[in-house]
C-alpha cells in the first residue's frame, strides 16, 4: 500500500499544493528526505511564481502529478550539509531552480547540459525522484537537493528579487550565449513579461541592441525608459512591422499562448535564428517558405545546465541585474495565479516564504 506525501520521508514539510486540474493550492503536509551525504538542505526564504507553475497546477501540459507543490525559482539559507558536501556550509545563500537529478552519463550530462538529459528529474510536478517518490517544489518552507543542483547566490543580490532568475533568468540567458553574444547584434525579445524584462537586461549587460515586439501599446514607455530598450514594435502595426523586415539578427520568443510566428520570421535577416523559449499549450503553425527563403531557422531552449545556470546569477550580480518583482504572502497564491493568467504583474509575483508561509498545526 503506497504512502501519504507524509509518510514518505521522515522529515515533515509545509507548503501549498493543488490536488486537481482546477489548480486551487491550499495548505499541504507533507514529507522531505533526510539529508543525504552529498545533500544540501535550506530553509526556503522566497520562491518566485513562474508561467509554467500555473500550466502545472491545472495539468495543461498532461503531465503533473498531485497534488502539486510547485516552485522552482527557490532561495533561502542553508541549515544542513551532507558529510560529503565541499562547496556549501551552514548559513550560506543558495537557490534551486528547474533541476534536482539527472543521469550524470549520458553526452549531455557530461557536456554540463543536464537540463536536455533524458532522465532528467525536475524540481516539482511530473517527475520521480531516484527513489519513485514524487518531487515538490519551493511554496514550502524546506528543500533538499543534491549538491550539484544547489546554486550559490551572491552577497550583492537581493534574495527576494534574485529568485526568478533561476527560470527565468536562464531561460533567456542560455540562448542570449548560445545564439546572440555578439555586441552590435539587433535582438528581438518577443512579449514583456517575467522572461521578457529578463531578457532585456541581461541582452543590453552583453551589448546588444534590443528591439522589444509586444502586442500592447503602453509597453512602450516602460520598455525604452525603464528597461533600455533600443527599440519598440507593436506587433499588431502592420506598417511598422513592414518596415522592420529584414533588420534583426535573431528573436528570443517569450510568449507561452498561441500566436503567429510568420510576422516573426519576417523580421529576422538572412540566417536569423528565431529561438523559443515560451512553451504555449497547443501547437503554433510553422510555415515553411519564409524558413527556405534566408536559411532562417526556428529553435527552441529549454533553461541551462548548472554549470551555466551558476555563472548567469555570477553575471546578474556583477551587472546588478534583477527581476522586477511583487512579493505576496503565501496566502495570496490564487490571487496571484489569476492575476498571472491575465498578465496582470510586473513583471514576476515572488512568495515571502519565510515570513508568511505558516503551518496550522
Amino acid at each position: 500500500m503506497s504512502k501519504s506525501p507524509e509518510e514518505e520521508h521522515p522529515r515533515t514539510a509545509f507548503g501549498w499544493a493543488a490536488r486537481d486540474k482546477s489548480g486551487h493550492l491550499s495548505p499541504f503536509h507533507f514529507s522531505r528526505r533526510e539529508t543525504g551525504e552529498k545533500d544540501v538542505r535550506f530553509k526556503v526564504l522566497y520562491c518566485g511564481i513562474c508561467h509554467s507553475d500555473l500550466h502545472a497546477i491545472k495539468n495543461e501540459w498532461g503531465s503533473t502529478i498531485y497534488p502539486v507543490v510547485p516552485g522552482h525559482e527557490i532561495v533561502g539559507v542553508v541549515t544542513e550539509v551532507g558529510s560529503k558536501v565541499l562547496k556549501f556550509k551552514i548559513g550560506d545563500k543558495v537557490g534551486i531552480g528547474c533541476l534536482v537529478g539527472a543521469c550524470h552519463s549520458c553526452d549531455n550530462c557530461a557536456n554540463d547540459l543536464e537540463n536536455y538529459c533524458t532522465k532528467v528529474i525536475f524540481t516539482y510536478g511530473g517527475a520521480k525522484y531516484h527513489d519513485g517518490t514524487v518531487t515538490y517544489g519551493g511554496y514550502s518552507d524546506t528543500m533538499v537537493a543534491e549538491e550539484h543542483y544547489i546554486v550559490r547566490i551572491p552577497d550583492n543580490i537581493p534574495l527576494d528579487a534574485c529568485a526568478p532568475l533561476l527560470c527565468a533568468g536562464i531561460t533567456v540567458y542560455s540562448p542570449l550565449r548560445t545564439y546572440f553574444d555578439k555586441p552590435g547584434f539587433n535582438v528581438g525579445v518577443v512579449g514583456l513579461g517575467g522572461l521578457g524584462h529578463a531578457a532585456v537586461k541581461f541582452a543590453k549587460a552583453m551589448g546588444i541592441k534590443v528591439t522589444v515586439i509586444s502586442t500592447s501599446p503602453n509597453k512602450k514607455k516602460e520598455a525604452i525608459d525603464h528597461l533600455g530598450t533600443d527599440s519598440f514594435l507593436v506587433s499588431t502595426d502592420q506598417e511598422k512591422m513592414q518596415a522592420a523586415m529584414g533588420t534583426l539578427d535573431g528573436i528570443i520568443d517569450t510568449v507561452s499562448a498561441v500566436h503567429p510566428l510568420l510576422p516573426l520570421i519576417f523580421l529576422l535577416k538572412s540566417h536569423g535564428k528565431l529561438i523559443m523559449v515560451g512553451a504555449p499549450d497547443k501547437p503554433l503553425e510553422l510555415p515553411v517558405f519564409p524558413l527556405l527563403l534566408g536559411r532562417k531557422i526556428v529553435a527552441g531552449s529549454c533553461i541551462g545546465g548548472m554549470k551555466e545556470t551558476q555563472e548567469m546569477i555570477d553575471f546578474a550580480a556583477e551587472h546588478n541585474i534583477t527581476a522586477d518583482i511583487e512579493v505576496i504572502p503565501a496566502d495570496y497564491v490564487n490571487t496571484a495565479m489569476e492575476r498571472l493568467a491575465k498578465a496582470d504583474v510586473k513583471y514576476r509575483f515572488v512568495i515571502d516564504v519565510g515570513n508568511t508561509l505558516k503551518s496550522s498545526n
